[in-house]
């Protein structure tokens, strides 16, 4: 039996996304950057230049990004996933990939040192990363619902609110629940801090304020002089809006530095409310003391009213867009930003587009009465689509690609994805390139065909062709004609002819363009949704809302097959090279495969969870490409009948598909208004790993449901996810300890023979290919610097937990072993060579503690494993307490050098600004925040 080899196909182009995802973003105000999180990936946009600086994608992951945070103080973005996965990148390299949640990751917050990193998901659970070691410190259960929002605040404590109407303060040191907040009576859905006061909106439309008392955080847990616990987070009041009132709240935002504060709803609008300055709420307050003298009612001139919260918040402006509006984000001002500027705030729009747009700050004149506007400074509209992409079109050479919507049409360059032209249309349905590649003739809803030119980007024709909706137009084998396919139960044929118009730029002058007449219409009992002709141009075929398919002859029109089958309408259709095979998709799910000969159904096939909205025959080839509704696209043998390989990357209905002449690659168009190229490779693909591959898929899926369904009623506990990675990494530990085990016993087993056996056994036992394979090092070595050094620090623990208690304790003989050997390594930059005593204590020790914590009871028990232990104890306690003398004589040094530098630099300012102590210091620091700037546009350098 012989063996057929396919080539694998692997995705290679996204394009046509400013901003599509469930996400939020990030806007850098400093640089002129904004991060816009599209599908799976992230774009680092120059706004004002249109123009993509970064992309962040992590090959193979095919998981939507659902969350996304930059932190200035280290350069760093973590993005969350919707598989739970939690990736930070620093400039364009990956670091590190987090997993621990089960579902969507739906917040993200970094601490003060951006040293530990906080996510939030819909699992419900919060999670607590060390960004440095890339390991989970605990997992914090309390909520019952999604946890949308999360703060840090600076006294080590962390703020998070809940679908479950909840608002919860944790401890971190701790990691428990020190507070609940009750009050909103539905699903709290963001939550905002400025200073001493949080505001939270509910979706009922409810905004409440809360002040927050950091000295009782500071002090702990405390009673008051009646012996009452004094809580850390008190209410104050409901906050009513002119304009947001009994709708859902989205998205609430205070400005970092700017007294501003933003309500997002469910609509086109942004309220903005504006913290009073010390100066107008005296003025306020004096206003209302004249107001109540005036009414008659007692006024003490002396007395001291009390601010509340409703005096310190007014209405400031409203801000209104064309669609609307996902998530707004405030950029962090640099320290130069003139703070009487205009803030700026960045909208990412639900139409595939992102703005940015300037709030202007009041005027000290007439303050309360004055209405400010806001000012759109830049806009991302013009590289994507508004709506669906409904249809797609190459050119005849694969070097322009057509793309369709309602109400536009676009020209893209395939070499370099960049967009040619934009030009206004109907609701396209349907599109094709007329011979030459200089016309486009596109089918619209309301039944008109419309032709563009491409050089002048302007209409030549518009012909009112069919009473209904056109859905299928396919350009005829000569090139010389085309025949469209209608709701009005007509299938129209046209000729391209040349004729002359008037001239767009020069008046009263003819020029020559491409035309077409009408010469016949074949009349149908149904619904006409799909035509097609054979290469040879001897049939056609229809496809009919009865869920038949009709085929004729070409010139004739008469009647020659009829493909029926189908139990719902057929979609889409192809017709093979040789004109022998037809195949058919249909709404149905199937997608059948027929005879052209006698009509006769050679195959149906099952592959799709939805609609298959287009088939279609790769150049040359009886295999071909369907896409459907559930977002895949498949590959098939239509010879032997086989799935050959799905495509996953679309999160939406995938509407067009088309392939390229040359049979290299393939381009989708979807309801996500993203279009994916996807390129065949050199690398052959066999069928048998891939029903592999899919098991697998479905066996991590299994993992995380049954994950999923765990509960636990602790509040705090480890973090650990099992994936196909952390499994693998196990087994290689597993493999690793054996194959060293065996050696070492066979070791053992010839150095306790006698000189004489030895002489009959003659050399020592063969190592095994493994330990040859990479340089012939010690049994022990082996496991450790080419098996667990290997594993990423954020699997190992969860690859740990893979290891039987009999490789446990095989494990914990070689870290007894590690803990006593010496190394070194050389500096050969000045050519030193440093001793250290143990190998990788810091790995060592972690792998140890972690098996401990989870083997405790076993290892307790085992009376065998004490002398182990009892020496593990001695020489790792020693290594560490060399390892802590080591760091703090280094930490000792550089405050010295640290001190000494500044006394130099602060002597040589204090001579240049003559004896100015102020000023010197005022130089000091802001050379000190250049330097720690250029350090974070540094590279990060793995050693």
């Amino acid at each position: 039996m012989s063996i057929i080899n396919y080539n694998r196909h692997s995705p290679s182009k996204l394009f046509g996304l400013i901003f599509n995802s469930p996400s939020n973003t990030a806007f850098d105000l400093a640089n002129r950057q904004i991060y816009l999180p599209i599908l799976e990936d992230v774009l680092l946009w120059d706004y004002k230049s249109s123009s993509v600086i970064r992309e962040f994608h992590d090959l193979g992951c095919t998981s939507l990004v659902t969350q996304l945070s930059f932190n200035q103080t280290n350069n760093q973005l973590a993005v969350g996933y919707n598989d739970g996965s939690i990736r930070i990148w620093e400039e364009d390299s990956l670091i590190v990939t987090l997993n621990g949640h089960s579902s969507a990751v739906t917040a993200l917050e970094w601490d003060a040192d951006a040293l530990k990193l906080f996510s939030a998901s819909k699992d419900t659970n919060i999670i607590i990363w060390d960004t440095l070691s890339h390991q989970g410190l605990a997992r914090l259960k309390g909520h019952r619902d999604v946890v949308n929002s999360l703060h840090f605040l600076p006294t080590n404590h962390l703020v998070s609110s809940s679908n479950d109407s909840f608002i919860k303060l944790w401890d971190l040191n701790t990691h428990l629940c020190i507070q609940t907040l009750i009050g909103h009576r539905t699903a709290i859905q963001s939550t905002t801090i400025k200073d001493d006061i949080l505001a939270s909106g509910s979706s009922d439309g409810e905004i409440r304020l809360w002040s927050i008392d950091y000295e009782a955080l500071k002090n702990g847990l405390s009673t008051d002089e009646n012996n009452n616990i004094i809580t850390f987070i008190n209410y104050l009041t409901n906050l009513s809006t002119h304009t947001i009132n009994r709708k859902r709240i989205t998205q609430l935002s205070f400005h970092d530095s700017l007294p501003l504060l933003a309500i997002l709803s469910s609509d086109k609008s942004i309220e903005f409310l504006r913290l009073r300055t010390a100066e107008e709420i005296k003025a306020k307050l004096a206003r209302r003391k004249r107001r109540n003298k005036d009414k008659g009612k007692p006024v003490n001139e002396n007395a001291s009213e009390e601010v509340t919260i409703n005096d310190r918040l007014t209405p400031h402006l409203v801000l209104h867009s064309n669609s609307k509006v996902k998530s707004f984000s405030f950029p962090p001002l640099p320290s130069s930003f003139d703070h009487k500027a205009p803030a700026q705030v960045l909208l990412a729009l639900a139409n595939n587009a992102a703005e940015v747009h300037a709030i202007p700050q009041p005027t000290k004149k007439s303050v309360e009465d004055s209405q400010p506007e806001a000012v759109r400074l830049h806009s991302l509209d013009l590289p994507g689509h508004r709506a669906d992409i409904r249809a797609l079109a190459l050119s005849s050479d694969d070097q322009l690609l057509a793309s369709a919507s309602n109400g536009q049409l676009k020209i893209w360059n395939m070499k370099t994805q960049a967009c040619l032209r934009t030009i206004e249309c109907g609701y396209a349905i349907c599109i094709a390139f007329l011979p030459g590649n200089k016309t486009i003739v596109v089918g619209t809803k309301s039944g008109n065909l419309e032709l563009y030119d491409l050089i002048s980007s302007t209409q030549i024709a518009d012909v009112d062709a069919h009473d209904n909706t056109i859905y299928g137009i396919d350009i005829s084998p000569s090139k010389k004609s085309f025949v469209t396919a209608s709701g009005d139960k007509d299938v129209k044929f046209w000729d391209i002819v040349q004729v002359e118009r008037d001239s767009d730029t020069v008046v009263d002058t003819k020029v020559t363009s491409v035309g077409i007449v009408h010469t016949r219409t074949l009349k149908m009992t149904d619904e006409v949704l799909a035509v097609k002709f054979s290469p040879d141009s001897r049939l056609i075929a229809v496809s009919l809302l009865d869920s038949t398919v009709k085929v004729f002859f070409n010139d004739s029109l008469k009647f020659y097959l009829s493909l029926y089958g189908h139990k719902l309408p057929v979609l889409s259709m192809d017709i093979s090279y040789d004109s022998k095979l037809i195949i058919t998709s249909s709404a149905d799910k199937n997608i059948k495969i027929w005879g052209l000969d006698f009509g006769d159904c050679n195959k149906s096939l099952f592959g799709h969870d939805g609609s298959v909205m287009q088939v279609k025959f790769e150049k040359d080839s009886h295999k071909f490409w369907s896409s459907s509704k559930d977002a895949t696209i498949a590959y098939w043998d239509g010879d032997k009948f086989e799935q050959i390989q799905k495509l996953h990357g679309h999160q939406g209905e995938i509407w067009a598909l088309v392939t390229s002449n040359d049979g290299q690659f393939l381009v989708t168009g979807s309801h996500d208004k993203s279009i994916r190229v996807w390129e065949k490779l050199d690398e052959p693909l066999f069928l048998e790993e891939e029903r592999e591959k899919a098991l697998e898929e479905l066996y991590e899926a299994d993992l995380n449901e049954a994950q999923n369904d765990q509960d636990d009623e602790k509040e705090a506990e480890d973090v650990h996810k099992a994936t196909s990675a952390t499994l693998m990494a196990g087994e290689k530990i597993i493999e690793a300890l054996e194959l060293a085990d065996e050696d070492v016993n066979a070791l053992k087993d010839y150095e306790a023979l006698s000189d004489i056996d030895k002489a009959k056994v003659g050399a020592p036992p063969s190592r095994h290919a493994q330990f040859i394979a990479v340089g012939n090092p010690t049994a022990d070595e082996y496991v450790l610097k080419f098996v667990l050094e290997k594993i990423s620090p954020a699997e190992l623990h969860d690859a740990l937990l893979v290891l039987p208690f009999s490789h446990v304790v095989s494990l914990l003989s070689y870290l007894e072993i590690w803990s006593e050997k010496v190394g070194s390594f050389k500096w050969n930059k000045i050519k030193l060579t440093i001793i250290v005593k143990g190998w990788n204590i810091a790995l060592v020790a972690r792998v140890l503690f972690f098996l401990l914590k989870t083997h405790h009871h076993q290892i307790v028990a085992n009376r065998v494993m004490r002398n182990t232990m009892i020496g593990l104890r001695e020489k790792l306690r020693t290594r560490l307490s060399e390892q802590k003398s080591l760091v703090g004589y280094n930490l000792a040094a550089l405050k010295v050098i640290r001190r000494a530098h500044d006394a130099d630099t602060i002597a040589k300012y204090l001579e240049e600004e003559d004896m100015d102590e102020e000023r010197a210091n005022q130089r000091l620091k802001a050379d000190e925040e250049a330097l720690m700037n250029a350090g974070k546009k540094r590279k990060r350098i793995i050693i």
